[in-house]
């Protein structure tokens, strides 16, 4: 199978190695974040496993780089460095130790970012790709347009460019290409794959919801942030009290922890129909992509 431009995003709490080995086996970038994995014990073998499955294939880890949020900050670098990811995605904070480990090997970095002033901060600092986390992202989602945000950041970067932000069709994957990315990034799509680590009433109800369940708030993390209107509603949580995060008290809610039970996903929820397997979602990407590369030509 030909490969696709595309990079299935790393999901907190969700991804784990099935779905980065079967993504890399269907011909696409599958990641996962390093805390997903707990103890750090538990990650190494994580790491061993994908590193001896995708021997010949690309995938990816994200790392939390703000040190005073990742608390295993200095273990999660020295496993980089043991294991050589072929491609890091940092996250939060300067990523300029991860940089220089993962270059000492040859791996390349690739930093998300949300607003163009950050973008010329990792672009400064020599990452080798810029993950642009646009309008409607799950996860911690940005409020920039893709259009206008590529433009501007093509304008003094010529690295690897990913685009992120309700894209979850094959259509949308080329559409991306037009606009100059060089790849697409997809998380939401992914949610219900059946080697995800999402439980099943989460998977079910990213199949029942739409954009219009979906609300753009910092309350839980204190970073902007897509969840799901009826997973806070289950949690007896009413989303139009929901404060900023600095002044929220969630104190009486013993039992919600942010992405636990406060479950994210992107506009691109919408296009996610049923459970099917990392194997079937990527076939059927692929079909979308060469329809919608098959119109562009036809157009020309």
């Amino acid at each position: 199978m030909s490969k696709l431009p595309l990079i299935v995003a790393p999901m907190f709490l969700v991804s784990n190695p099935a779905m980065v080995i079967e993504a890399g086996k269907a011909g696409v970038i599958g990641s996962f974040p390093l805390l997903n994995a707990r103890p750090i014990s538990k990650c190494a073998e994580w790491l061993k496993q994908i590193k001896e499955k995708l021997k010949d294939h690309q995938w990816a880890v994200n790392i939390i780089c703000h040190k005073q949020s990742n608390k295993r900050y200095e273990e999660d670098l020295h496993l980089i460095k043991e294991f050589q990811p072929p491609i890091v995605i940092t996250s939060l904070g300067h990523p300029g130790e991860v940089i220089d480990i993962v270059h000492q090997y040859g791996g390349l970095v690739y930093s998300d970012v949300a607003t163009v002033k950050h973008a010329k901060k990792s672009a400064q600092i020599g990452v080798d790709g810029l993950i642009l986390v646009c309008a409607g992202a799950g996860g911690h989602g940005g409020t920039l347009n893709p259009f206008a945000f590529i433009q501007a950041v093509k304008a003094f970067y010529s690295g690897t460019i990913i685009l992120s932000g309700s894209i979850s069709t094959g259509q949308d994957i080329a559409a991306a290409q037009l606009m100059g990315a060089d790849y697409a990034y997809m998380g939401t799509r992914f949610l219900v794959a059946e080697e995800s680590q999402a439980v099943e009433e989460y998977k079910k109800m990213v199949i029942e919801s739409t954009m219009e369940d979906v609300l753009y708030t910092n309350a839980f993390s204190g970073v902007y942030a897509n969840v799901l209107i009826p997973s806070l509603i289950k949690e007896g949580i009413e989303p139009g009290s929901l404060k900023s995060r600095e002044d929220i008290d969630l104190s009486h809610l013993v039992d919600v922890k942010a992405w636990r039970d406060i479950w994210s996903a992107g506009h691109g929820v919408t296009s996610v129909q049923k459970v099917e397997s990392m194997k079937d979602i990527i076939n059927q990407l692929k079909k979308e992509y060469d329809s919608g590369v098959s119109r562009l030509v036809q157009n020309d």
